[in-house]
């Protein structure tokens, strides 16, 4: 259960395929484990979280000081940050997790072809042995950990250079319950390094890795789609849009578009652009710049936005492409809710996407328009997130179409097999 406590003068190549084995074995293991043995282990992992408490803010210090020392960001630094309030969400998402349905081994569909007799069922699986790559958010590793359980896979871990204390405390905590609870060795591991080649050698354990899941930036996504022989459910950035259309409740708009942008500027359901219809811009923008402003943001507009409220500085092409996971939001004036849907889908992630609106036809429109793996109709962007959806937790948020879109739960995290049952039929 414990990673390799040290790779000095030892093959990467090798430690990786040996992971690979040790993953898959563990697996084939796991996908026939019953349901009590999985919610004792997560209530055990739970438990360890609360009991480290201090040793995780420990580390989580070390990683913190090595962030500021590097120059991250307050954003960067703010994912990056724990505190007693955070490692007990961390425990309690862990224990709402365990508490799920299983969602392996259920019936998802059964029939009998009128022409042969035979009974057929298709159940839920597990998908195998899931790699995650992540950067600087520690969480994700109590998070994929507790899902990987859950859902039946075995999990490989990797955790970025700026979480790594504090990533490998967590991991310690989760696999101490894991073992507690007798599931099988290496349910969980954790690559022991931060060398970027343990990624590229992890890329290539096609015969073990059913999944990679990657979480980060523009980077990271672009490196991994390259080099990965891997299927991918790609957490690209969350470019979000929030568009104010004529017929929205001033009020309600003010308060969504602050809380979308502002209410933690570092996540991935932040707001980046809003959108504001020409009809009520005149009237209803001031009133949203000068909430934002207040809360300490920075506002970028086209030329319209600027005519209409001084606060707002020029901005430019990269801004409506740009995810600042900052206090920072560019503003565009539109003309009407196709114009809305356009830039949307030109310049956004396919994340998520929100519209404010008492016009349930232009609501309508929005929804069936935007390309999003979220779209939400007056509510804040910054509800993309699988606890928020009732899921518990989860793995990441799907930007792609293929298996899984949106948030990645215990039940995106299964596959299914036919179960074929005769009565001594053979085939004419």
């Amino acid at each position: 259960m414990t990673a390799l406590a040290s790779i000095k003068n030892q093959d990467i190549a090798a430690m990786m395929r040996d992971m690979g084995i040790n993953a898959r074995k563990a697996a084939l293991e796991l996908a026939q484990v019953p349901s009590e043995p999985k919610i004792s282990a997560l209530k055990a992992a739970a438990a360890k979280l609360r009991e480290n408490a201090d040793a995780i803010l420990a580390a989580n210090a070390k990683d913190m000081e090595a962030g500021r020392v590097k120059g991250l960001t307050d954003a960067l630094l703010d994912r990056l940050a724990l505190d007693p309030a955070r490692i007990e969400g961390m425990a309690a998402g862990i224990e709402a997790v365990a508490e799920l349905p299983d969602p392996v081994g259920r019936e998802l569909a059964r029939w009998s072809p009128e022409h042969n007799g035979l009974d057929i069922a298709r159940v839920s699986v597990p998908l195998g042995v899931i790699g995650i790559i992540y950067e600087s958010r520690p969480n994700v590793t109590a998070d994929a950990s507790a899902m990987c359980i859950k859902s039946g896979n075995a999990a490989i871990l990797r955790g970025g250079s700026e979480s790594f204390h504090s990533s490998r405390a967590i991991f310690d905590c989760m696999a101490k319950g894991i073992a507690k609870a007798g599931l099988p060795d290496n349910a969980i591991q954790m690559i022991p390094t931060t060398d970027r080649a343990a990624v590229g050698e992890m890329l290539k354990l096609s015969d073990y890795i059913d999944v990679i899941v990657p979480r980060g930036g523009k980077s990271l996504i672009a490196r991994i789609t390259d080099e990965s022989r891997i299927p991918l459910f790609k957490h690209l950035e969350g470019l979000c849009h929030t568009y104010v259309h004529a017929s929205a409740n001033p009020q309600k708009a003010v308060d969504i578009v602050v809380n979308a942008k502002m209410r933690r500027v570092g996540v991935c359901g932040s707001t980046e652009t809003i959108l504001i219809d020409s009809s009520v811009a005149g009237r209803l923008l001031p009133r949203i710049a000068e909430a934002l402003v207040a809360k300490g943001c920075e506002l970028r507009g086209d030329d319209i936005a600027q005519s209409i409220d001084g606060h707002i500085k020029p901005a430019t092409d990269e801004d409506w492409v740009t995810e600042y996971l900052d206090a920072i939001v560019s503003i565009k004036v539109v003309n009407g809710v196709t114009d809305a849907v356009n830039h949307i889908n030109t310049y956004g992630s396919h994340h998520t996407d929100a519209i404010i609106a008492e016009n349930a036809a232009a609501a309508t429109t929005f929804m069936n328009g935007v390309d999003s793996g979220i779209v939400i109709v007056n509510a804040s962007t910054q509800f993309a997130d699988g606890g928020e959806f009732g899921m518990g937790a989860e793995i990441g948020i799907s930007t792609g179409k293929l298996h899984a879109r949106g948030p990645v739960g215990v039940e995106q995290l299964t596959s299914y097999k036919y179960i074929v049952r005769g009565t001594g039929q053979t085939r004419p």
